[in-house]
């Protein structure tokens, strides 16, 4: 009798071709479309009744993104439900390794956090080299050489004196100097040359200078002169005596 009939409450409730047409009507007009997981997935931590956004459907094969997970799984319509299953309804969680989604619609990969190992507080601290401890000298850097140019002799400013002096009465002597400093001996030179040098020169006062000198000198040799013939004439008288008459036979 149909009394002994009874319906097995393992009977599965995925989701139907009517709730395929549904969901993918939903994608098409660019609605959100959510259905749930039926089974937990400890290997995502993704507990049974999770929430997951509907990304494209595929014959039976329904692609989601659930919630708390960047990446989209592929499932099978019998693995998910159109509802959210009511409180405490448990089922056991499944050992399955969801299929990716096809390398197209997968996202950029999620950086996964840098772990920094912990040392302890008491462990030793290894000892640096000498020569990564010590500071390195630095040699200095010679100043670069700079050429001096070479010096200019600066032009003598220094006056060159020519001076004529008169040495007793008849000797001249030219001396030049440098400033103060004398070039070679003195010259001696004749009055005559001198006069002749003055009248070059064409300055009067200079004339007259050489000319005073000149006469003095002449005067004092006419005397020395007129003295010397003097003596002369003494001595030939003087000569004439000793040479007296010789004696007679």
């Amino acid at each position: 009798m149909c009394d002994n009939v009874s319906v097995s409450s393992q009977t599965r409730a995925g989701l139907t071709p009517g709730d395929l047409e549904s969901l993918s009507a939903a994608l098409a007009s660019g609605k959100r479309a959510t259905v749930y997981l039926r089974d937990a997935m400890p290997s995502l931590n993704l507990e049974a009744g999770a929430s997951a956004r509907v990304v494209s459907i595929d014959g039976s094969t329904v692609t989601v993104s659930p919630r708390g997970i960047d990446d989209q799984l592929p499932f099978e319509a019998d693995e998910l439900r159109r509802n959210r299953p009511a409180p405490g309804t448990t089922t056991a969680a499944r050992g399955r390794t969801p299929k990716r989604a096809p390398a197209q619609d997968d996202p950029a990969p999620v950086a996964k956090p840098a772990v920094t190992p912990t040392v302890p507080a008491d462990a030793p601290k290894k000892s640096r080299p000498a020569s990564d401890t010590q500071p390195k000298a630095v040699e200095p850097t010679p100043p670069p050489a700079t050429s001096k140019p070479p010096r200019k002799s600066k032009a003598s400013t220094a006056p060159t004196t020519v001076t004529i002096t008169a040495s007793g009465e008849s000797t001249w002597t030219v001396s030049v100097a440098h400033g103060t400093r004398k070039q070679g001996k003195p010259a001696e030179v004749t009055a005559d040359r001198v006069a002749r040098a003055m009248r070059e020169l064409d300055d009067e006062t200079a004339i007259a200078a050489v000319d005073a000198v000149i006469e003095s000198a002449r005067s004092a040799a006419q005397r020395r002169i007129e003295e010397l013939s003097q003596e002369l004439e003494a001595a030939r008288a003087a000569l004439a005596h000793l040479d007296g008459p010789g004696d007679d036979d």
